[in-house]
């Protein structure tokens, strides 16, 4: 098993830290996700306009590892549908859980987060604001 040192690469320290904490005014739909196994938590807030994701703001209190996949998210969230934040979310759970490839395309970039898939203790944190996001957008769809 690899350092969990070597996680933390200089490209998700710089993810890490260009999140800040912010709200919407009003929000179509607004989810909170919290790990039971570390208390870290993503709150995050969306509006959409017909099927796609116009704004989004989030709150984050989690390790780099959860804060580089929520800068991840909010990088390419706008524009996006549920059904690609969906394939983004079942493709990083594929990624850690089961060997699976990096998810592609919008969100490419969960790459980088690989090397999470050696350390069961830190999926639930790193899942948390595609899970988050997903839930939003269902419930500002009335899906939910």
């Amino acid at each position: 098993m690899a350092m969990l040192g070597s996680l933390y690469s200089t490209d998700i320290l710089t993810l890490s830290s260009t999140l800040e904490n912010k709200a919407l005014d009003h929000p179509d739909g607004t989810a909170r996700k919290v790990s039971k196994m570390c208390g870290s938590w993503v709150e995050i807030d969306i509006a959409m306009n017909g099927d796609e994701i116009s704004d989004v703001a989030l709150r984050v209190q989690a390790c780099a590892l959860g804060q580089a996949s929520a800068a991840i998210l909010k990088e390419q969230i706008v524009g996006s549908t549920l059904a690609a934040l969906i394939e983004a979310r079942d493709g990083l759970r594929a990624m850690l859980k089961d060997d699976g490839p990096a998810p592609t395309g919008r969100f490419g970039r969960l790459v980088l987060l690989e090397g999470v898939r050696a350390y069961p203790a830190r999926h639930q944190s790193t899942m948390l604001a595609f899970e988050a996001a997903v839930e939003a957008v269902e419930i500002a769809m009335g899906k939910t």
